[in-house]
């Protein structure tokens, strides 16, 4: 018996729920300043004037309101609590808050407590925190930007990897063979696409998280986690379409439903896999 496993399981909820939040609210950070990073980082290997530029990375400079520069306090960066105590707006200017930072915070929280709910306090439950918060940050990121940045993918990969050596979720053998088969499955419908059509149908951040999904949950789930995006992701986009909440030229990006996909078939695969089997019949 570990001492993790002595933890009062409503405990370790409660930990895991506000330990989250607290995480949550550096996703937020990863989440803006990332991609803002890459930015900079290409500027610098192609533009000498970049390099007089101010440091910028995930800790420099202070957050601060856009719109007047106000400096965030430490009390007006408690996660949820604040957003409710400023009422959602700059406390100098008057600023509207986007509802869009205690969301992240509250899905951090209440995903790696169900995680915890689900599994107690162990290795497996621990491991799954930190690919959900990996998968928050690539959802969101995507959505802004249309980017899966391999300073996240290729980590959760090698963490897949590295977790199912010890064979927590599979064996090390089928999550070697999910890593090839994810990307190749997504690699070659790229290339069939682009040869039909001419145009690319996805980017090769896709190719790169469905590879690292399959590290983690192994070859047999890289046929449901495809499934699963892609009727989850033609929901959606018909959605937004009819809503008009998207127009029908503009890109949708992939990313945020294959790490949907991939984090429901890693909890509950086996059971959606065997409930198919029979209903079919087999």
């Amino acid at each position: 018996m570990t001492i993790l496993s002595m933890i009062d399981p409503a405990w370790a909820i409660a930990c895991a729920f506000i330990f989250s939040l607290c995480v949550g609210s550096f996703l937020n950070v990863v989440i803006h300043r990332l991609p803002i990073m890459m930015e900079r980082e290409w500027l610098a290997e192609h533009n000498e004037d970049s390099n007089e530029q101010e440091p910028f990375n995930l800790s420099i400079p202070a957050s601060a309101c856009p719109q007047c520069a106000h400096k965030i306090r430490w009390y007006e960066n408690i996660p949820v609590l604040s957003y409710a105590y400023l009422r959602a707006k700059c406390s100098s200017c008057g600023l509207h808050i986007p509802f869009r930072y205690p969301f992240i915070e509250l899905f951090s929280a209440v995903t790696v407590a169900y995680i915890v709910y689900l599994f107690g306090l162990n290795e497996i439950s621990l491991s799954l925190s930190l690919l959900t918060w990996g998968l928050i940050c690539l959802i969101f990121i995507d959505i802004d930007h249309q980017l899966l940045p391999d300073k996240l993918t290729f980590p959760l990969l090698w963490l897949g990897l590295l977790a199912n050596s010890f064979g927590l979720f599979t064996s090390l053998e089928s999550a070697v063979y999910g890593a090839i088969a994810g990307y190749l499955s997504l690699w070659s419908v790229y290339w069939a696409f682009k040869l039909l059509t001419g145009k690319e149908g996805m980017g090769y951040g896709d190719f790169k998280l469905l590879a690292a999904l399959g590290a983690w949950a192994g070859i047999s789930q890289i046929p449901l986690i495809i499934l699963l995006s892609s009727v989850v992701g033609a929901v959606l986009g018909i959605a937004m379409i009819i809503g008009k909440k998207q127009e029908q030229q503009t890109p949708i990006p992939f990313g945020p439903y294959l790490a949907i996909a991939g984090w429901i078939a890693l909890l509950w695969g086996d059971k959606i896999t065997g409930a198919y089997l029979q209903f079919v019949g087999l």
